[in-house]
């Protein structure tokens, strides 16, 4: 009896978790309708997109059922939510207006911003040094709210849609929009809008898209973010790629076949035109994808891949091939002393250091938070030690915004044979421990 007891008990609060997380019932959701290439609903009411299908894959791990919840707009949405008309809403940034009536799950998607302007504009690399220009964007967005607070030097206009920021940017009527790289890219690309180009990043407003979900549904939110951890980031990518890729349609138009010849030399020109502007905006991707967006240093995925050339340089060429890990000592203080904006200027400081004392062929790189990473190539343990020894110098001498003196301690590796690329970065990071637990401010080998 007593085994039944607790067996119906375990039942029952099974049973009351899955309808606290929606299972009795179909999970009602509100999205942007018109949010292309991440979501729209179509002229059936269906809901399409990135989102769409990321949201979908997630309900189907998560063994939900989903009702759409339509509306007219993202602040119907908005609204709806606030209402209690739907459970959860699809993808969005966290903010802490949001908060007030929302959890969040683990982002779904990370997209960067990207700030687009019209052509004849110059390289934005930094908004806060900017003043009195025009910056336009979709009204309701968590970005507007971060803007309008650490911008404070532009003029923050806002629109209807998507569409229209990009149209008052190409005509003239605002100098930038700050958008998703994905957005930009499909945008321009499906809207011809040649007169615009990226011009930049601003670091720290990726878009960690997430699933927000009522707060008096808790449950909900923690049955969708074990379906969120399940997503891997190639069927991410997958997802992408499908929705942002060209679409060609079939069919033959005799008019349009007419025209089509009687001024195929001014298409010839167009199309030649547009493959240089794709060409273009796919360098500017490929360069963001490999560079930290903080520092413009070369980034992890950088650092990783160009450790395989000069791994397999090693094992063809036995060429040597050292790796310096660096740290900046005592940085959690000044993030707590300073705070954070602080803190990156530190970062952005000491990467330069970096990248003028380290030698021509050297590749340096942010390995993560404040570690560094200096690949030296053709260089055995001494070299590598003595250009550690430079930095750790020159790090003592360079001024700071935090008006005191930083330090940096520094672990040093070499390739050996037998070794794998772990094995290295492994013997590097132990140095790095010993560096600073025996005092910091030095360098050791191993």
């Amino acid at each position: 009896m007593r085994r039944l007891a607790l067996a119906c008990g375990l039942i029952l609060g099974m049973a009351a978790q899955a309808a606290a997380a929606g299972e009795d019932g179909p999970v009602t959701f509100c999205v942007d309708p018109d949010w292309p290439p991440y979501e729209v609903i179509d002229a059936q009411g269906t809901h399409q997109g990135i989102a769409a299908d990321l949201l979908r894959r997630v309900a189907d791990r998560a063994g939900l059922r989903l009702s759409l919840h339509p509306t007219k707009d993202w602040d119907e949405s908005i609204a709806a939510s606030q209402a209690g008309l739907c459970d959860v809403l699809s993808f969005l940034n966290q903010s802490p207006k949001r908060d007030q009536w929302l959890v969040f799950t683990d982002p779904v998607f990370i997209d960067r911003n990207v700030i687009v302007t019209r052509e004849d504009h110059s390289f934005v690399d930094d908004l806060a040094g900017i003043s009195g220009e025009t910056l336009v964007l979709p009204k309701g967005t968590s970005i507007e709210e971060r803007v309008r607070r650490d911008f404070p030097n532009l003029k923050v206009v806002t629109t209807d849609s998507e569409a229209e920021a990009f149209a008052m940017v190409a005509q003239k009527k605002a100098d930038m929009t700050m958008r998703s790289m994905i957005v930009a890219v499909y945008t321009i690309k499906k809207d011809g809008w040649f007169n615009l180009k990226i011009s930049g990043q601003v670091p720290g407003y990726e878009n960690n898209l997430r699933i927000g979900v009522r707060k008096e549904q808790i449950a909900l939110r923690d049955r969708l973010n074990l379906a969120v951890a399940q997503i891997t980031p190639s069927e991410r990518a997958e997802i992408a790629n499908r929705h942002v890729a060209i679409t060609v349609q079939t069919g033959i138009d005799y008019r349009l076949l007419a025209q089509v010849v009687a001024f195929f030399s001014v298409i010839l020109l167009t199309s030649l035109f547009w493959v240089s502007k794709l060409r273009r905006v796919n360098r500017q991707l490929f360069m963001l994808s490999r560079t930290d967006t903080l520092t413009r240093l070369a980034n992890r995925a950088s650092l990783n891949e160009r450790m395989e050339r000069e791994y397999d340089r090693f094992i063809r060429y036995r060429r040597p091939f050292s790796v310096i890990l660096l740290d900046i000592d005592y940085f959690k203080a000044v993030n707590d002393q300073f705070g954070h904006l602080i803190g990156d200027q530190v970062l952005v400081k000491t990467a330069e250091l970096l990248g003028h004392t380290a030698r021509a062929p050297d590749v340096v790189g942010r390995w993560g938070g404040e570690e560094f990473m200096v690949l030296c190539l053709e260089s055995g343990t001494d070299q590598a030690q003595a250009l550690a020894e430079r930095l750790c110098a020159a790090m003592r001498t360079q001024p700071f915004p935090t008006g005191q003196t930083q330090t940096i301690s520094a672990g040093v590796a070499t390739l050996a044979d037998k070794d794998s690329i772990d094995d290295l970065v492994n013997r590097a990071d132990k140095a790095l421990y010993q560096a600073k637990s025996s005092g910091r401010d030095r360098v050791v080998t191993l």
